[in-house]
């Protein structure tokens, strides 16, 4: 397995229907437009890629705040449906880890909605913390 920057519009492309797993609300074309827009304001894809198979793929921030100092916010962590328990994902939250240790990112934050309870259960085995609620209103 390895990790990849998907840093073309092509990696886009090839990473795209595997996130259209998480956010099927979108056609292929609009999310491949809506993650190239996030990109123009500093949002980054990387990809889990084990022989010609893209496993997994997480989008991510980096950033300052003051309650949470550097920090790196993981959006949209997927793996592929047909690839799951594979260790893909368990292998790039450990490359996130390294990633922040070599760039001195305080924390690693990600939100997961609170019905996907396997999530969960995944995110608390690789040693994160339910430190807080996450409200929204919908305007």
């Amino acid at each position: 397995m390895e990790v990849l920057l998907a840093s073309t519009h092509e990696d886009i492309v090839i990473v795209a229907p595997i996130m259209q797993q998480l956010r099927p609300k979108y056609e292929l074309e609009q999310l491949i437009e809506l993650v190239n827009q996030q990109r123009k304001q500093g949002y980054q894809l990387v990809y889990v890629r084990e022989g010609g198979d893209i496993l997994c793929v997480a989008g991510f921030v980096t950033g300052h705040k003051l309650g949470w100092g550097n920090y790196l916010y993981i959006d949209d962590l997927v793996t592929d449906e047909a690839k799951r328990s594979t260790g893909a994902g368990r292998y790039l939250l450990e490359w996130f880890k390294d990633y922040a240790h070599i760039n001195q990112i305080e924390q690693i934050h990600l939100d997961s909605s609170v019905h996907r309870y396997g999530a969960h259960k995944f995110y608390l085995q690789q040693e994160f913390v339910i430190a807080c609620h996450h409200f929204v209103h919908q305007c």
